[in-house]
C-alpha cells in the first residue's frame, strides 16, 4: 500500500526534529535519544541493567529474569551452552552487519564484494553483490518484476536471532565484553536504518523506521500477494530482528534498541493499517510468503516495553498492540477455538509461532478484533497445544513431515525422511511455556522436559565440543531436522549456519535455565520445574536457592536455600512417566508424591540450610505411537534411547516377557557407560541404545516395532500365539493384542492384581469367540509361574 504523502510530511512536530537529523545524515544510536530531549545517550554502564518488564495480567505463574537464575557445572546441558557463550564472544559481527550496509548504501560494491557475509540464507542472492544491488527496490515494485527467485531474500534473520542470543548471553553472564557486542550490533543496525531514512542508497522508504536487509519491495508485493519464490518471508525475517531489538531492551537495557524498535513498529502499522481484513487474511494464507514468526508476540512485547518510554516518532503506543492483532489469522483461530483441528497440510513451522502471540494476548485479556466474534485466543493455543499432542508429536517432542503437518493422531503414519524440524520445537516449547503461566498444569512441564532435554540438546552436535579448534564454535552446530525413520542421522550440514534451524539454535542453547525455576504471581509458592544444576537468586524474596543434581542421570535432586530466607510453598514437579516418587523436608521421613502433578511443599519459613531431597525413581519404559501400538521408543526416565544401527527397517524387540508389575522393563538387558563421554548406554538384544541427547550421530532408529509373537510373562512362556482383534477407541479402528489388554491395567499393586487382570482379560476375549477355553487355562498357569 503507498500513501501520497512522503514520510516526512506525516511525522508529528517531534519526528520532524528527529527527520531532520536523519536528512542530515547524523542520526546514530548515539544522537537519537538526545532528540527526544533527553541529557546526553546513555552510557554503557548505565544501561547494563535489564528492565523490569510487565508480565501479563493472565499469568499466574511467572518467570524469572534470565540474569536471576545460573545453570551450575554437571549439567548435561552444559556443553552446549558452553559451545553457544564461545560464539556470543567470538563472532564476527560485520559478517551480519555487511548485508544491511550495502542495502543502505553505506559501502561500495567493491566493499561488499571483499566481505564475508555469515553465509546460508544470511548471504547474497544467487547473483551475488550484484543481485542484492539491483534488487535494492522499494516501495514502487512492480509484481513479477523478481525473476531469479527467492534466494538471499530471507537475510537478516540470523542477525535477529543473534542480537537475542547475545542479549541472553550477557544476561546470563554479566560478561561487558558481550554487552559491548550487543551494543555494537545495534549500532551497527541503526546506523543502517538512519542512512535508509536519508536515502542512501538511491532508494525510497515509506517510513523512516524502516530497517531490512533489503528493500520494502517485498512487503508490497505481499499485499498484492506474491506467491513464494517471487518473494520468501518479509514479515518472518522483519519478526527475528524486532525481537532480538526487544531482547536487547529487556535483557540489556539499552536504550537504542527501543527506538529502533519502535520505528519497525510504527512503520509496520503504517503498511498494515491500510489493509482491509480481506486483504490481510489472504496474505496470512500464502505458502511460506505469508510466513510472519513471532510478529503478534513481539509486537504485543513491543507495547509492553514501550510504557513510559519515549518515542522518537512521538506516535501512539497502542499502534503496537492493534499492530499485533492485524495479524490474527481467522481460519484458524475459528477452527481452534471450536476445538476443530485445521492443520493437516499446513507448514507446521509457518504457524507454530503466531499461536505464542495468541496465548500472550490471551493472558494479556484481550479479545480478537472487532468483527469476529467467538474468537477466544486462550481456547485457541490450548486447543492447538492438543493438537499436537500427542496426536503430531514425536517421542523426542519434534512435529512435522518435511515440514508440514500430516492428518490428526498420526505418528507412525506420518514418519518419512525428513521428521521434526528443529525450529518447531524451539516454537512449541514457547507454546508451551506461555500456557503453564496461565494454567500452570505439569503436563505442559513434563513435554517441555522431553522436548529440550532430547530434541533441543540432542540437535546439538557434540562435533564442536573442542573450544580449542579454532574456528568450529563459529557454527550453531545444530540439526535442521532430527528426523524419527529408521537408521536416520541428524541433518547437520555446516551446523546450519544462516537457516531457521542455525537461528533459532542460537536462542535455544543460551537459555536452557530460563523454566527450571518459576514463582507465583503474588511470590507466595517457588515452582521447581525442571531438574538441572542451577542457582536461584530470587532478589524479591531475598533468598537465593540452589538445585543440585546429576539428573537425568541419577534420581535425586536436593534443594537447598543457601542464602537469606522467606516464606513461600515449593511446588515440586512430579513427571507423569514416574513412579514411587518422594519428597523430604530437612532429612524427615520421606512423603510420597503422585505422579503427574506438583507436590506441595507447604508454606513455612524458609532458612539458610533447608533442603529438600526429591527422588523421583527411573525405570527403562516403553512409549507407543499415538496411531499405532506397535511402534514404540524406549524411555529411561525422561531420557529417549535411540538404538544404534542403519538398517532402513524398523528392529524388532519384545518387551512384556521383562516387565515387573509396574509395567517397566525389569529383565533382559545390560545398563553400561561410555567410557568417553560419561553418560549410560543400555544393551538389549545385542543393540546398544543411547541418550537422544548425547550429541552423537551415528545411524540410529528412534522407533522399534513391538514383536510380541508368543504370550510370556517374566521369564515364563506359555508357547502359545498372541492373538489380534480390532476394537473402536475414541471413534478409532485400533489393532490390539491380548498382551496389550493386559498390560493395559498396569502398574499392578501387587501379584494378586496382576493376576486378576490377566483372568479378566483371558476371561473378555473367550467371552468373544476369540480366545478358547483350554489356551485360556494355559495362560492362566503361566501368568501363576511368572518371576514377578
Amino acid at each position: 500500500m503507498k500513501s501520497s504523502q512522503p514520510w516526512h510530511a506525516r511525522l508529528s512536530r517531534r519526528g520532524v526534529l528527529v527527520g531532520g537529523a536523519v536528512a542530515g545524515g547524523t542520526l546514530t544510536a548515539g544522537t537519537l535519544l538526545p532528540q527526544l530531549g533527553s541529557a546526553a545517550p546513555p552510557t554503557p554502564a548505565a544501561t547494563a541493567a535489564a528492565r523490569l518488564i510487565a508480565n501479563p495480567a493472565g499469568w499466574s505463574v511467572e518467570p524469572f529474569p534470565l540474569s536471576d537464575v545460573t545453570l551450575d557445572p554437571g549439567s548435561v546441558f552444559e556443553r552446549g551452552r558452553r559451545n553457544m557463550l564461545e560464539l556470543a564472544r567470538r563472532y564476527p559481527l560485520e559478517s551480519l552487519l555487511v548485508i544491511f550496509r550495502l542495502q543502505a548504501g553505506l559501502i561500495t560494491r567493491e566493499e561488499a564484494l571483499a566481505a564475508r557475509p555469515a553465509g546460508g540464507w544470511e548471504g547474497w542472492p544467487d547473483g551475488g553483490v550484484d543481485a542484492a544491488i539491483e534488487q535494492r527496490w522499494g516501495d514502487d515494485y512492480v509484481r513479477g518484476t523478481n525473476r531469479a527467485g527467492a534466494s538471499g531474500l530471507l537475510r537478516g534473520h540470523y542477525s535477529g536471532h543473534m542480537l537475542s542470543m547475545l542479549s541472553m548471553a550477557y544476561a546470563s553472564t554479566h560478561d561487558e565484553a558481550i554487552l559491548q557486542r550487543v551494543q555494537q550490533l545495534v549500532d551497527g543496525l541503526e546506523e543502517c536504518r538512519a542512512a535508509m531514512a536519508a536515502g542512501k542508497g538511491g532508494v525510497t522508504y515509506s517510513h523512516p523506521g524502516f530497517l531490512s536487509a533489503y528493500g520494502e519491495w517485498q512487503f508490497s508485493a505481499l499485499e498484492e500477494f506474491a506467491p513464494y519464490g517471487e518473494i520468501w518471508a518479509p514479515y518472518y525475517t522483519l519478526a527475528k530482528i524486532l525481537a532480538g531489538l526487544v531482547e536487547a531492551y529487556r535483557h540489556c537495557g539499552y536504550q537504542p534498541a527501543l527506538a529502533l524498535a519502535q520505528g519497525i513498529g510504527h512503520w509496520v502499522h503504517s503498511r498494515l493499517s491500510k489493509c482491509s481484513v480481506e486483504q490481510l487474511q489472504r496474505m496470512w494464507s500464502i505458502y511460506i510468503g505469508g510466513e510472519f514468526g513471532g510478529m503478534n508476540e513481539a509486537l504485543y512485547d513491543l507495547w509492553v516495553i514501550s510504557e513510559g518510554q519515549p518515542d522518537p516518532y512521538d506516535a501512539p503506543r497502542d499502534e503496537f498492540l492493534e499492530c499485533a492483532q492485524l495479524f490474527d489469522q481467522d481460519r484458524l483461530i475459528a477452527s481452534c477455538t471450536a476445538g476443530e483441528d485445521p492443520l493437516t497440510d499446513l507448514h507446521a513451522n509457518q504457524h507454530i509461532p503466531q499461536f505464542v502471540g495468541y496465548a500472550k494476548l490471551a493472558a494479556a485479556e484481550l479479545t480478537p478484533r472487532a468483527g469476529a466474534e467467538g474468537f477466544d485466543y486462550h481456547a485457541t493455543a490450548r486447543n492447538f497445544y492438543a493438537m499436537i499432542n500427542p496426536g503430531r508429536m514425536y517421542a523426542h517432542g519434534g512435529t512435522g513431515e518435511g515440514e508440514m503437518w500430516g492428518p490428526p493422531h498420526t505418528v507412525a503414519g506420518d514418519i518419512g525422511s525428513r521428521n521434526a524440524e528443529s525450529c518447531a520445537a524451539y516454537n512449541m516449547l514457547k507454546v508451551s511455556r506461555s500456557l503453564f503461566f496461565m494454567e500452570p498444569d505439569a503436563a505442559y512441564m513434563d513435554y517441555y522436559e522431553r522436548t529440550l532435554l532430547n530434541h533441543v540438546l540432542g540437535g546439538r552436535t557434540r562435533g564442536l565440543d573442542n573450544a580449542d579448534n579454532e574456528g568450529t564454535a563459529l557454527s550453531p552446530g545444530n540439526c535442521y531436522m532430527y528426523p524419527v525413520h529408521p537408521g536416520a542421522t541428524k541433518e547437520y550440514g555446516n551446523g546450519n549456519i544462516g537457516t531457521c534451524c542455525g537461528g533459532s539454535a542460537l536462542e535455544s542453547h543460551i537459555k536452557y535455565q530460563d523454566t527450571i525455576w518459576t514463582h507465583a504471581k503474588d511470590d507466595s509458592a517457588l515452582y521447581v520445574n525442571l531438574y538441572m544444576p542451577s542457582t536461584l537468586d530470587w532478589t524479591t524474596k531475598g533468598v537465593v536457592v540452589q538445585q543440585i543434581t546429576e539428573y537425568p542421570q541419577a534420581e535425586t535432586s536436593n534443594i537447598t536455600v543457601t542464602d537469606g530466607g522467606g516464606e513461600f510453598a515449593l511446588h515440586v514437579r512430579i513427571p507423569a512417566w514416574t513412579n514411587g516418587a518422594t519428597v523430604a523436608v530437612n532429612g524427615a521421613e520421606p512423603e510420597s508424591a503422585a505422579s503427574g502433578g506438583y507436590h506441595v511443599v507447604p508454606a513455612r519459613r524458609w532458612a539458610v540450610g533447608d533442603t529438600v531431597e526429591v527422588t523421583i525413581p527411573m525405570e527403562l519404559r516403553t512409549e507407543a505411537s499415538d496411531d499405532r501400538a506397535d511402534i514404540q521408543s524406549l524411555f529411561y526416565g525422561p531420557t529417549l534411547l535411540n538404538a544404534l544401527g542403519s538398517s532402513k527397517s524398523f528392529l524388532n524387540f519384545s518387551f512384556y516377557r521383562r516387565l515387573g508389575l509396574d509395567a517397566t522393563i525389569q529383565h533382559g538387558y545390560r545398563r553400561r557407560t561410555d567410557e568417553t563421554h560419561g553418560h549410560f548406554l543400555f544393551e538389549i538384544d545385542g543393540t546398544t541404545f543411547e541418550p537422544a541427547w548425547n550429541g552423537n550421530n551415528s545411524a540410529y532408529h528412534m522407533y522399534f516395532q513391538r514383536s510380541e509373537d508368543t504370550i510370556a510373562f517374566a521369564g515364563a512362556d506359555s508357547g502359545l500365539r498372541n492373538p489380534q482383534r480390532t476394537l473402536v477407541r475414541d471413534g478409532r479402528e485400533q489393532t490390539v493384542t491380548l498382551l496389550d489388554e493386559v498390560w493395559e491395567s498396569a502398574p499392578f499393586v501387587d501379584r494378586g492384581e496382576f493376576l486378576a487382570a490377566v483372568r479378566d482379560v483371558t476371561d473378555d476375549w473367550q467371552a468373544a469367540g476369540q480366545l478358547s477355553s483350554r489356551n485360556r487355562q494355559t495362560i492362566l498357569v503361566t501368568a501363576g509361574k511368572a518371576r514377578l
